[in-house]
């Protein structure tokens, strides 16, 4: 089990750095040690991600939980070693997001959330934050092959799902009925 969250936290670094610019980093940096300023305590990090122009650097945390999503408890020990590293936010990478109390210790504490499967690698992954999809896989095709691809959105209004063609927000049916109002 422990080689699992090692390998999940280094292909979160891995993927975090190859998609650095999306997060307005420059670069990421694997797990390593912080000195806290203020407990004089040292934190082991997950990962390291250093803001563009050298302004500051983010935290990131990685949790492979697999059957609940992060709590409080676990985004505000995140938000205390923000504080305690002069670190400029945070990224919390983990495959069921945030509960909501968590999703408010987040948005105050400038911590964005990530999410990223359990069962990724470097090559072949499922990666989304701020309404961004990043989908790898690797697997060869042939030139007679044929590939499709199809977006599956939740409708703003109605909540039920449908294909997305361009960029639209809310279903065909409920798009109908905004137009005829």
């Amino acid at each position: 089990m422990e080689n699992n969250w090692q390998s999940y936290e280094e292909v979160a670094a891995y993927l975090l750095n190859k998609l650095s610019e999306e997060f307005g980093l420059s670069h990421v940096e694997g797990k390593q040690s912080l000195k806290g300023l203020r407990s004089a305590t040292n934190w082991t990090i997950d990962a390291k991600g250093f803001c563009d122009g050298n302004e500051g650097f983010v935290i990131i945390e990685c949790r492979r939980y697999i059957s609940s999503k992060q709590n409080q408890e676990k985004v505000g020990g995140l938000a205390y070693r923000i504080l305690d590293t002069g670190a400029a936010g945070g990224i919390i990478v983990s495959q069921l997001g945030l509960q909501s109390g968590a999703q408010r210790i987040a948005k105050a504490e400038n911590i964005l959330t990530v999410e990223l499967r359990n069962d990724c690698t470097p090559t072949e992954f499922s990666m989304q934050f701020l309404n961004k999809i990043f989908i790898g896989f690797h697997d060869k095709l042939n030139l007679s092959d044929i590939c499709e691809t199809n977006l599956i959105r939740i409708c703003n209004n109605c909540q039920s799902t449908f294909s997305v063609k361009n960029d639209e927000g809310t279903c065909p049916a409920c798009s109908k009925i905004t137009n005829e109002e």
